[in-house]
């Protein structure tokens, strides 16, 4: 028999209450108030150990920044030994709540240092991590021969350091054996790729007086090459793009007005590397949409989670990196999750962008493992970007990979013909690398190049919040497609001219008219710009003629005297995002006089760029110009420089001015 409304569940799991109910000679009610007794001592003695052992709650907050003083998003700040974890936010905050004042916070992020710090009451922590060069280096070193530390520094018997031909530029390295007293020669297993460059040289205006080339909007180049520096390692030459590397910055280019898409901006002066040659500087600058005006998205995210992905600056980062995209999704945009590795598969059919923690989960359940099935991926890919199509929207495959493709579809040739049929379908390509070692960046290059798309290498969180937070538009929302430029030099104001940079973007001055040939793609808000080098009309010698013709006139004989006080025609043509007839506009620049202390910050600040990609290149075309030059340069032009991205180029360009004079 028991009571009214005491639980059976007690009676069958409490042995203490049933021998109490067991008792003779004890009337009922006084069992129940012996049982009502023991029941409260249990819960005060329950409750009392709970709060006893968790002690009280301490609230911590603080910034997290990188060395140079960013903030660091989505770094992971957790009490030590517990679950309780929490990110920092677009500007590096975080505020956690500890079980007690003694705590240790772990603050933990991709690519950077793990610190370990104890609050003692500290209310308010700001921390700096450094980058971990460890990270950035998943391949092991074999140890050879070991000598001694005197041995490696020179002495007799010393085996000879490994040097690494880095495009043209060696460097020597050695590893550490266990203990820190012995050294031996790293094996160069770096098998990262990148296409050949061949430097734009100079043209004469007679026999050539048109230079076509399509946008480039890619940015990869230039955070590629910061991640070489902050490794404290040169880049190979053919890493530095330089058109890529002027065109991570924005500039300070007027919105458009009227009917184009884009604005058109040129400046003239004195070229900072050769003095007797004037530099121009075109830009253009895509129109600015709202957050909320933007047209709705279906994007699909195809992922790399191949064994090659398993190093802390690949997967992981990736993660990190998606879910700051993920957050700024709105209700009306979808996103499906493709992953390929030995097959292609679907992680997560298209999900509305309100359903984010369905979206995270799928996201944190990825692993890396097996070789790299990519063409399959990419076909699996557009097929369920196809199947979810939205009119009218922004459709697009954003493709994230170290681009180690090793089955399937390999070549670049036959990758560039698959994506090239898959464009027509009108979804675009955002392309993502990551990591380092294996990194192929000539397949990533291609991948985006034919895809009508943009190229970018996320080399920590930062960069990551670049490309999805503070430029948000300009990386996923298309404005204009095929978007190609064409500048035809007046002979009596110039002799010759050289295209800074773009020599994998050049057209046949024919192309420029045919509706078919592909170019780049401009998004909402990007700015981009050109620089070319300029030999004065008049100037003796510098350029290379060709014999006269034997069939025809010489070209240029009989000038047209209407335009004799223009310097160029710069003209455009484009198409909208979903357009198949291209637009054209032309704009005349005259000559003007203006020493390059009078420019734009825009344009000193760009030939800074140009001037130290050149340094990097070591460019045949660099006559004059050092380090130091630039630096001044790039100093006097900051400007407002509102996110430090200038301020970056600065302080990396002082550090390789170090490495530089180590080499030497």
């Amino acid at each position: 028999m028991k009571p009214d409304g005491v639980n059976t569940t007690f009676f069958l799991w409490n042995p203490i209450a049933t021998r109490i109910l067991s008792l003779k000679n004890v009337n009922f009610e006084l069992k129940l108030e012996i049982m009502k007794t023991i029941v409260s001592f249990f819960a005060v003695t329950v409750l009392s150990l709970l709060f006893m052992s968790a002690g009280p709650t301490f609230v911590v907050n603080g910034t997290v920044t990188d060395m140079n003083g960013q903030p660091l998003h989505g770094v992971e700040v957790k009490e030590d030994m517990t679950k309780n974890q929490v990110y920092t936010g677009v500007n590096g905050n975080y505020s956690i709540v500890l079980s007690n004042a003694k705590a240790v916070l772990v603050f933990t992020c991709p690519g950077m240092k793990t610190v370990r710090v104890s609050v003692n009451g500290t209310a308010k922590m700001n921390m700096q991590l450094e980058p971990d060069p460890q990270a950035n280096e998943p391949i092991k070193t074999q140890t050879l021969v070991m000598h001694d530390m005197a041995e490696a520094e020179g002495m007799p018997g010393a085996p000879a350091p490994k040097q690494h031909n880095m495009g043209g530029r060696k460097s020597m390295s050695y590893s550490m054996a266990a203990g820190g007293v012995h050294m031996a020669p790293r094996q160069n297993w770096n098998t990262e790729s990148y296409s050949t460059i061949h430097e734009n040289g100079f043209k004469g205006v007679l026999h050539n007086p048109l230079s076509t080339f399509s946008i480039d909007v890619d940015r990869a180049s230039y955070s590629n090459v910061r991640r070489f520096i902050n490794m404290g390692q040169m880049p190979p030459v053919d890493a530095v793009r330089i058109e890529e590397m002027i065109n991570y910055f924005s500039y300070d280019y007027s919105e458009p007005e009227g009917a184009h898409p884009f604005s058109v901006h040129t400046e003239l002066s004195v070229c900072p590397w050769n003095s007797s040659h004037q530099l121009l500087h075109i830009g253009l600058q895509g129109k600015s949409i709202e957050k909320e005006n933007l047209p709705p998205s279906n994007i699909v995210f195809l992922l790399d989670v191949s064994g090659s992905m398993r190093a802390p600056n690949k997967l992981p980062l990736l993660k990190s990196a998606f879910r700051l995209l993920v957050n700024e999704l709105r209700p009306e945009d979808r996103v499906a999750i493709v992953v390929y590795a030995g097959a292609a598969g679907l992680v997560l059919k298209s999900t509305p962008g309100n359903e984010k923690s369905r979206i995270l989960a799928s996201l944190d359940s990825l692993n890396a493992g097996g070789s790299t099935a990519g063409g399959e991926g990419i076909k699996l890919a557009y097929k369920v970007a196809s199947d979810n199509f939205i009119k009218g929207g922004n459709n697009r495959v954003i493709l994230a990979s170290d681009g180690d493709f090793n089955i399937g579809q390999s070549s670049d040739a036959e990758m560039e013909r698959l994506i090239e049929k898959k464009r027509n379908d009108g979804v675009f390509v955002t392309v993502l690398g990551f990591g380092m070692g294996n990194y192929k960046d000539s397949k990533m290059e291609t991948i985006a190049d034919k895809g009508n798309g943009n190229y970018a290498y996320i080399d920590n969180v930062q960069e990551a919040n670049k490309m999805f937070v503070s430029e948000f538009g300009g990386t996923l929302f298309t404005i204009a497609k095929d978007v190609k430029f064409q500048i035809e030099f007046n002979p009596v104001r110039v002799k010759g001219y050289r295209l800074v940079g773009y020599e994998n973007r050049l057209l046949n001055d024919e192309d420029f008219n045919d509706d078919t040939k592909d170019a780049g793609e401009m998004g909402a808000g990007h700015t981009v710009t050109a620089l070319y080098e300029l030999i004065p009309a008049g100037t003796e010698g510098e350029i290379v003629d060709i014999d006269p013709l034997k069939y025809q006139d010489k070209r240029g004989e009989k000038l047209l005297s209407n335009a004799s006080d223009e310097l160029l025609t710069v003209k455009l043509r484009y198409k909208a995002p979903d357009g198949d007839k291209s637009t054209k506009l032309e704009i005349p620049v005259k000559e003007e006089k203006k020493g390059l202390e009078d420019a734009s910050n825009d344009l000193r600040f760009a030939a800074a760029v140009a001037q130290y990609g050149m340094i990097l290149r070591e460019s045949e075309y660099l006559k004059q110009g050092t380090i130091e030059e630039v630096l001044n340069l790039a100093r006097n032009a900051r400007g407002k420089d509102k996110e430090g991205y200038r301020g970056e180029f600065i302080r990396l360009v002082s550090t390789s001015e170090h490495l530089m004079a180590a080499v030497k």
